[in-house]
């Protein structure tokens, strides 16, 4: 399957998600500028990590209103999987691509370290490697995943099994409201998640539990 990684001034973490989504498709994605109005034919969008326009006004808000963002929601809307990790999740926010807010952490530090997550929904085209519940390593680097919504939109997406990982066992780093860590659409083709999956995805890393969300997304499961 064939995918797409954007790149925005500011986004640090497109290198790595360009090797991982290599190592594990067999082939390189094509890179996206931000000015791009229309997007190549993929089958996964993926908006990485950083800090886009220096997180001026709200982290994501300026590079959610680039041109490249009106054909990611396009394609989006066409039913192409989306996938944005943790600067990329802001930027899904502030597109109005999935509910909720992210908010500075609790600590109102800038955190970065290991933390566990739970496959809280291992039913979507991203977590499909997963089983319900199981436990997962995952880094995380950030300073504004604090996630929030009103209690009617969580009580939506909650109910609506759009919750598709959880801080688990205690290791919550920013206060997130129900451990949450990463949400999709209604629709299941877009997902946002703070931690950084493309970090653990082999040997090298210290482990791949991360590599099961892009072998979900790109079909790969039994490669």
């Amino acid at each position: 399957m064939k995918s797409a990684v954007l790149q925005l001034p500011g986004l640090n973490r497109d290198r790595d998600m360009i090797a991982a989504l290599t190592k594990i498709s067999g082939q390189a994605p094509v890179t996206v500028w931000q000015t791009e109005t229309e997007l190549p034919d993929v089958d996964l969008i993926v908006i990485p990590g950083g800090f886009s326009y220096g997180d001026y006004l709200r982290c994501g808000a300026i590079a959610a209103r680039m041109p490249v963002m009106q054909a990611v929601k396009k394609a989006a809307e066409k039913g192409v999987k989306v996938l944005g990790v943790c600067n990329g999740f802001q930027i899904l926010l502030e597109a109005g691509l999935l509910p909720g807010a992210l908010m500075r952490n609790a600590s109102l530090r800038f955190v970065c370290r290991e933390i566990k997550l739970s496959v809280a929904n291992a039913s979507t085209d991203f977590t499909r490697a997963y089983a319900e519940g199981q436990i997962i390593r995952c880094p995380v680097a950030h300073h504004d995943g604090n996630f929030f919504a009103d209690a009617e939109t969580l009580a939506r997406i909650e109910g609506n099994g759009q919750v598709v990982f959880r801080y688990a066992e205690g290791t919550n780093p920013n206060g997130s409201i129900n451990d949450i860590a990463g949400v999709i659409n209604e629709k299941g083709n877009v997902l946002g998640m703070m931690p950084h999956p493309e970090n653990l995805i082999e040997a090298a890393h210290g482990g791949n539990d991360g590599r099961g969300i892009f072998a979900s997304a790109l079909d790969v499961i039994a490669a």
